[in-house]
């Protein structure tokens, strides 16, 4: 059976069509529309479908989806046997409740520490009893470098490449980039050290549009063997909300 997973962001619109739990489909929309969804159902005749959204402008979509699937719109009622725990679930993020059914659905046996890095970086933990409390919530990577010019007199914004690895700060400009960057990679590993000694066999996976420079650096890390990079992982937990 395939099913269709719609993640309605801010800024994009990412969508996968999955078979079971494998992605077969994968596309990215600026803004995504009834034509799309009908090329989409049209191509890989999906049985059911779901939508995250940060809009709750979705009407139009969810009537057409409904006419055409098994449709349901995502939420954190939505648990598939994970216990959550949050105290304001209504404002979790959606994002962050799909990572964590992901995390569950794909590594069952196994704790997990999510860590999605976007404009936020975000840490979600899942206990291997299946129990979500919540995590933390950090400035992501263009946010540290934004801040330090605009809250500061006299240093500079720091424009920054992806594929750059992370060099000794010898000037300004490279002391803040040592800085933000060094820093985030240390983040990270405090957070894993953490958790490793609340959990055994801990999986960390790292999503989000900063995923593969973080992976990158952290591959020379002692926690390399633990980490693991899904580039899909909130699509994959659109899609285990609709599993059978």
């Amino acid at each position: 059976m395939r099913r269709l997973s719609i993640d309605i962001g801010n800024s994009a619109v990412k969508v996968g069509v999955f078979a079971n739990k494998e992605i077969v489909h994968h596309q990215r929309f600026n803004k995504i529309g009834i034509l799309d969804l009908a090329q989409l159902i049209e191509k890989f005749s999906p049985a059911k479908s779901i939508i995250s959204s940060v809009n709750q402008e979705i009407g139009p979509l969810e009537v057409f989806l409904k006419k055409h699937t098994r449709y349901i719109r995502f939420s954190t009622m939505l648990t598939n046997g994970v216990h959550n725990r949050y105290k304001t679930p209504a404002t979790l993020g959606l994002d962050r409740w799909a990572a964590i059914l992901a995390a569950n659905g794909l590594y069952p046996a196994n704790a997990s520490l999510v860590v999605d890095a976007g404009t936020c970086i975000t840490y979600d933990v899942l206990t291997s009893s299946k129990e979500y409390f919540g995590g933390s919530i950090s400035p992501g990577i263009k946010m540290r470098f934004k801040a330090v010019h605009e809250f500061t007199g006299r240093l500079p914004l720091v424009e920054w490449d992806a594929n750059e690895d992370i060099v000794e700060g010898v000037d300004t400009q490279s002391a803040i980039k040592n800085g933000i960057l060094q820093g985030i990679i240390n983040e990270i590993e405090g957070f894993i050290a953490l958790n490793n000694k609340k959990e055994s066999a801990l999986k960390v996976i790292i999503t989000g549009g900063d995923a593969n420079f973080l992976y990158k650096q952290l591959q020379n890390s002692i926690f390399a063997p633990q980490i693991i990079k899904d580039p899909y992982l909130v699509l994959k937990g659109l899609n285990e909300a609709i599993a059978d």
